[in-house]
């Protein structure tokens, strides 16, 4: 199973507009961070977590030929905004599946209520299939199994998704016992580490570190990155061996 890193920053990614900001104003690639999203693939199958703004610029640099369902993690706009542009793929295979919670697929009906429509629709609108994600219960992609996880991203309910040895988790601050249960011996964990200072909605790095410290995953990437953790070569020599900072276009095999 191949995981490709579309975007590795926050809602604003990096460079933010009108920062000068020294990460902003970076030179090195790695510190140039699209909205936070995955590409996974396996044999003929193709998947993807979240599908935010930059999701026509991601499609098209890692050239992703094909889209067998999309998992929403949430419906922040960093997450979700990208859904019109799936149209490439409807043209060239039809309707796409999407995954989610009941509650994040009622908020894309009201924001993207034309995608939806089922009297009169345009006939150049996107075309989904809603498939409702409900914790505790597992669920086929193409031939292998998604997990979904239930975390809190302070107070709103996220999804993330274990496929194999292989979990995803964004916009996580809290997680139950129960869940963290569902978490054990991964090969590779990527969890948001948004930056060095506490934040109330997302884990900072000490806060990644830990949890990755209480799974012992064998390898772990970091995702989900602000402008003010530093510079992506800076960081990264002060991680853990097995602990990485993954950053735009990176692929990793499992």
């Amino acid at each position: 199973m191949k995981v490709y890193f579309l975007g590795t920053g926050t809602s604003q990614g990096i460079p933010v507009i009108g920062s000068n900001h020294p990460v902003c104003k970076s030179t090195d690639f790695k510190d140039k961070r699209l909205r936070v999203s995955v590409w996974i693939s396996w044999e003929n199958y193709s998947f993807i977590i979240d599908c935010g703004p930059d999701f026509r610029q991601q499609m098209l640099s890692s050239n992703c030929q094909k889209v067998n369902g999309i998992l929403f993690t949430h419906e922040h706009s960093d997450h979700t905004a990208g859904i019109d542009d799936i149209r490439p793929f409807n043209f060239k295979q039809g309707e796409i599946p999407i995954y989610a919670h009941q509650r994040v697929i009622h908020n894309l009906k009201k924001r993207f209520d034309y995608v939806f429509e089922t009297v009169n629709k345009y006939p150049g609108s996107p075309s989904v299939k809603t498939i409702e994600v409900i914790n505790d219960q597992p669920f086929a992609i193409g031939n292998k199994t998604a997990v979904p996880i239930n975390v809190m991203h302070g107070n709103l309910q996220v999804f993330g998704y274990r496929i194999d040895d292989f979990a995803y988790l964004t916009d996580v601050k809290t997680i139950e016992k129960t869940e963290i249960a569902k978490l054990q011996n991964l090969k590779v964990l990527v969890v948001n580490a948004l930056r060095e200072e506490r934040h109330d909605t997302h884990f900072n790095l000490k806060e990644a570190l830990d949890f990755i410290t209480l799974l012992q995953p064998e390898k772990a990437y970091l995702t989900h990155i602000s402008h003010i953790m530093g510079y992506h070569e800076e960081v990264q020599k002060n991680l853990p061996a097995n602990v990485f900072l993954a950053y735009d276009n990176l692929e990793i095999k499992i």
